[in-house]
Parts: C-alpha cells; structure tokens; sequence
C-alpha cells in the first residue's frame, strides 16, 4: 500500500500570518499556504517575506506552500524561499509537464516534496508522464481553471477527474484528494460533491475554510462499523490457507482485502465516524 496521505487539505492565503496561525491549529490533517491565488501580484514578495516568521519553526502536521507556477515571474523566488522553510514540500500549479517538476525538484535540491496540480487540458493529457516522474509525491487537479479552459462543467469534469485519479495510482502515487468546493454557504452541495469524489476514487478534499473539515472528514472517513468489518477481513485472510474464501456469505480475494486494509489504515490513523 502507498503512503497514506492527509484526508483534510486546508489552503490559507499567505499575506495573512494571523490566517495561517489559525490554520494551524484548525485540525486540518494538512495545511497549504497559498502563494498563488490568494495573493495580489503586488503583495507576493511581502508574502513570501512574511513566511520566514510565521512558518520559523516546524509544524506539527505537514504543511506545503503553493508557489507560483515554475514559469511565471514569481515562481523562482517562491521556490528559493520555500527551500529555507522547515515545511513537508510545494504545490506546483498550472503543471504542463515533468520538465516544470523536474526543474521545481532542483530549485528545491530534492529535500522537499513536490506535488504538482494539474490545471490544463494538456497536463490532464500528460497526467501520467508527471505522476511517473521519480521527483513527483502527488498529483491533484485543479478544476476551476481547467473548467475555465475547457467549458466543462460539473459532471463534464469527470474524466478528467477519474484521469488524474487513474494516472496517479498508475504511477504508484497516492490517491488524489479532490479540488476545492468554493460554495461556504452550501454544506450539504459539499457533502454532496464529496460522495460523488469518493465514488471517483478520491482520497480526501482541499478546502478553503475550516467549517468544511468536519464534512469532509465525515465522508471521507470510514464508520465504526466499517472499520470493524474491514479488521474482520484482514484478520480472516491472513489465517486463511486458501486465497479466496468467504466470510459471512460475502466472496472475499486479495482485491478485497487491499480495501480493507487502506480501511483499517485510515481509521487508524485518522479515526472513524458514528
């Protein structure tokens, strides 16, 4: 089984230390500080000033920085000062190719991850080349901007979501989590939209705000009984002599216990719901 990533991703602008601070502490499994959308051009170099004291001192669960993308103006020095900060790795934006990766990788002399979001028709095309890239940790998609590119809306995004999800498990990466869900005022649409990504193959959600956690966490999570049952078949495969058997009236094989043990893994390490 591949690394078991965060389920909950929590992006908080970086030209607001007191926003970041509060991020921190959210309970969100990870934290992205964005660099990227959330800053004003004028504001960036400010910003990444600013993250030298507010990200001094290592956190407690994994945090990232969203650079700029690798060709724009602000790229490079973003990735000069992410590489001083004692953080997990980079969200590499708008990524076109393992080239973009690659070069990012460099700049950072491999000691941090790099993630790299797919926001364009051509790198949903080249999805597996960069996930297959060794300097690559996770691929995600960006939908608003491929959305923007493409016209695709809403369900129209789905091959495109299944790609990434396929491209990254292909390449031995970990599930991707889903993109954002921008509507605050709509937890149910995000309940909604996070079922609908677990059916996909997602693995956890980014977020934009800290009240959408716990929706996530409860739809991505397994429950109780799940995580019970998924001990029970973990426990039965490996006493059992043959590779396949049945257990309470259900066929279960090698596939089956993969599941189960990602199941047992996730309530593990993150907890269950009722």
């Amino acid at each position: 089984m591949t690394e078991l990533p965060p389920l909950t991703w929590l992006y908080v602008p970086a030209d607001r230390p007191d926003r970041v601070v509060k991020a921190l502490a959210s309970g969100a499994h990870a934290v992205i500080v964005d660099l990227e959308d959330a800053v004003a051009p004028g504001a960036k170099a400010g910003a990444r000033d600013e993250l030298r004291h507010v990200l001094a001192e290592p956190a407690e669960q994994p945090v990232y920085i969203r650079v700029n993308p690798y060709d724009s103006p602000w790229g490079k020095p973003d990735l000069e000062a992410a590489a001083q900060l004692p953080v997990r790795g980079v969200i590499l934006p708008k990524t076109r190719s393992a080239t973009e990766a690659e070069a990012a990788a460099r700049m950072l002399e491999d000691r941090l991850r790099v993630i790299c979001l797919i926001e364009t028709a051509l790198g949903v095309e080249r999805a597996y080349e960069i996930a297959s890239d060794n300097r690559v940790h996770g691929i995600a998609l960006g939908e608003a901007d491929l959305s923007g590119q493409t016209g695709a809306r809403e369900t129209g995004l789905d091959w495109a979501r299944s790609r990434i999800v396929n491209a990254a498990v292909a390449a031995g990466l970990p599930r991707p989590p889903q993109s954002v869900y921008t509507n605050l005022a709509d937890p149910e649409g995000l309940a909604r939209s996070c079922a609908h990504g677990r059916e996909l193959g997602f693995l956890g959600r980014t977020a934009i705000h800290p009240r959408q956690l716990p929706v996530i966490e409860q739809a991505y999570l397994p429950t109780e009984r799940e995580a019970a049952h998924a001990r029970e078949v973990v426990a039965a495969f490996a006493s059992h002599e043959r590779g396949a058997f049945a257990l309470d009236g259900a066929f279960v094989d090698a596939a089956i216990v993969v599941a189960a043990e990602q199941t047992v893994a996730l309530a593990e390490r993150y907890g269950t719901t009722a």
